[in-house]
């Protein structure tokens, strides 16, 4: 177990005389001296780890300490991955660019967004074209608009040097596609079912008129 032990002392490594004792399933023993613990560790097949040095007395805990450290060690890859995993990818557009670049350009941001990265928009002005910033505001916020339904700009576009800078970034994921026309498919039905039930109804209304329409009649015989 020592090659393993790099974030906390286990077992023989623990050398105070007396602990606080977590057991394997969570429950409290109490203070206990370190030696009875480590064979209540030997009996349960598992590992005395201190998990609280600086408490009075010492935090430990049974449990399997390889299996604790493969846990912990696949929990920080994956962390790691995800961080990889959004980068910031970067589009340039020009002050005068045309309906077909702008388009495929635009398509470029998309697929960025969905695939979870941000993605900085970038106007190049060349020469005077610095004088008209806002020929290259115009362009971002129709990047912005076009892209509403799958990122938000995250802040407003600045100057820098002879480029516009706007960092797009990924909104929310809504609703699985699938369960969005479900509910859209659903409505019809339910809307159906409702005059359905209505002329379901629609004979009573009849039958519940009929003695008013007789009351006429019984009034002579009455009288």
């Amino acid at each position: 177990m020592m090659n393993i032990a790099k974030d906390h002392k286990v077992n023989e490594q623990i050398r105070v005389r007396q602990i606080r004792l977590i057991g394997g399933e969570g429950e409290q023993v109490g203070i206990i001296d370190t030696r009875e613990a480590m064979n209540m560790a030997r009996e349960a097949g598992l590992d005395l780890v201190m998990v609280s040095p600086q408490a009075v007395p010492p935090v430990c805990r049974l449990l399997d300490y390889g299996r604790f450290r493969y846990e912990q060690q696949q929990n920080e890859r994956e962390n790691r991955k995800r961080a990889r995993g959004q980068e910031v990818k970067a589009i340039k557009f020009r002050v005068k660019i045309d309906a077909h670049d702008f388009k495929t350009k635009t398509g470029h941001v998309r697929r960025f967004l969905e695939e979870g990265h941000k993605v900085k928009v970038t106007i190049m002005f060349r020469g005077r074209e610095r004088t008209h910033p806002e020929l290259g505001e115009r362009i971002l916020v129709r990047v912005a608009e076009t892209l509403a339904d799958i990122g938000v700009p995250e802040s407003n576009p600045s100057m820098m040097g002879m480029d516009m800078n706007m960092i797009m970034t990924p909104r929310a994921a809504p609703a699985p596609k699938k369960e969005r026309e479900d509910g859209v498919a659903a409505a019809p039905q339910s809307e159906a079912q409702a005059p359905a039930a209505q002329s379901a109804a629609e004979p009573t209304t009849p039958a519940q008129s009929t003695p008013q329409a007789d009351a006429p009649a019984e009034a002579p015989a009455s009288a």
